[in-house]
């Protein structure tokens, strides 16, 4: 397993002197079962918001919080007899995919109470954004709240996949047909969220609730996967001025194309990510792109990827959020892959 972790306080608060409120995090987890290491991995990203510093502190609060709680949860050994599970090597994690979902949840749901907690002891209002994924065997499991992102990207098929939806006012505007892919790039309420861990402290936070959507996919072997703050896409300091041309132009094709040629589009993340020489180039290069085109934000990424996972399938099973579940994820245990 490979991967990489790049974080940038993006060039327009590098130039205001502004702070960075991402948080990012990769834990690489291996346990040996009779002399064979079986591994993996759990990464986090949260992207803060809110008063003094205080963006900062609960990206940080989420994801140690959701970190501790998902090593506890996946390590714990599970109610299954080895003896049973001969040839399944990742028989020692926990790896049933309700398990191991339900698990990140309650991890992001500590977070929020913790966030909360800060905000009433310090009189404030926080909030973050997060995504957490465990990668165990073949398979990754995940959830999020908010609208920072997942990917998988894959090089036999030449593909990049959304794996979560925006918890956004945008996300809205464009599942409900008023507003076109193009118009979602560069839309003036581009940065309202509708969905968060934290608050104003009004909260009590032993009560309080998060809606926190889980998945789980196959990963293969030439897939990689991409965690991101928005930072990433909401790069274009001018996308309130190139929305309005785009609108005033009627939404026509010319105009559609400068709007993609100035923002930071799925596509373009999907060669940068695929065509790198290393994750570790791959990472710096989406900085670059986000920065390039006016880095208006901070911006996290992490990248990993497994080689010594399964081979992608000739018919691969979709991976779009929605989809139908592959037959082997309703089984009990999860795919192989160490």
């Amino acid at each position: 397993m490979t991967y990489a972790v790049e974080s940038d306080i993006g060039a327009t608060k590098r130039q205001s002197g502004g702070v960075n409120e991402d948080s990012a995090g990769v834990v690489p987890l291996t346990l040996t079962v009779d002399g064979t290491d079986h591994t993996a991995e759990i990464v986090v990203v949260a992207d803060g918001a809110g008063g003094h510093d205080a963006g900062e502190v609960a990206s940080y609060l989420a994801v140690n919080r959701v970190v501790e709680r998902l090593v506890e949860a996946v390590t714990t050994p599970t109610a299954h007899d080895l003896s049973s599970l001969e040839g399944r090597i990742d028989a020692p994690f926990r790896a049933t995919p309700a398990e191991v979902e339900e698990a990140i949840e309650a991890a992001i749901e500590a977070a929020n109470e913790d966030i909360l907690s800060f905000c009433a002891e310090e009189r404030t209002e926080a909030h973050t954004t997060v995504v957490a994924g465990v990668r165990i065997g073949g398979r990754l499991h995940y959830g999020w709240v908010g609208d920072s992102r997942a990917y998988v990207l894959n090089a036999i098929r030449d593909e990049i996949v959304p794996l979560t939806t925006d918890h956004a006012v945008v996300q809205r505007l464009r599942d409900a047909g008023e507003i076109d892919d193009v118009e979602a790039l560069v839309h003036p309420r581009g940065n309202e969220i509708t969905r968060a861990l934290g608050g104003s402290g009004q909260q009590d936070p032993e009560t309080a609730t998060v809606g926190v959507e889980t998945a789980t996919v196959p990963l293969y072997r030439e897939d990689v996967l991409l965690v991101t703050s928005d930072g990433l896409l909401d790069a274009q300091t001018e996308a309130a001025k190139l929305y309005e041309w785009y609108v005033d132009a009627g939404r026509d094709d010319e105009m559609a194309a400068v709007v993609r040629d100035r923002s930071v589009t799925d596509d373009e993340i999907r060669e940068c990510v695929l065509s790198a020489p290393s994750l570790e180039d791959a990472a710096a290069d989406l900085v670059s792109m986000a920065n390039e085109r006016g880095g208006k934000d901070n911006l996290s990424t992490i990248l990993l990827h497994d080689a010594t996972l399964p081979e992608t399938p000739d018919d691969p099973p979709s991976r779009t959020i929605g989809a139908e579940p592959a037959v082997e994820d309703r089984e009990t245990l999860v795919g192989s892959g160490n």
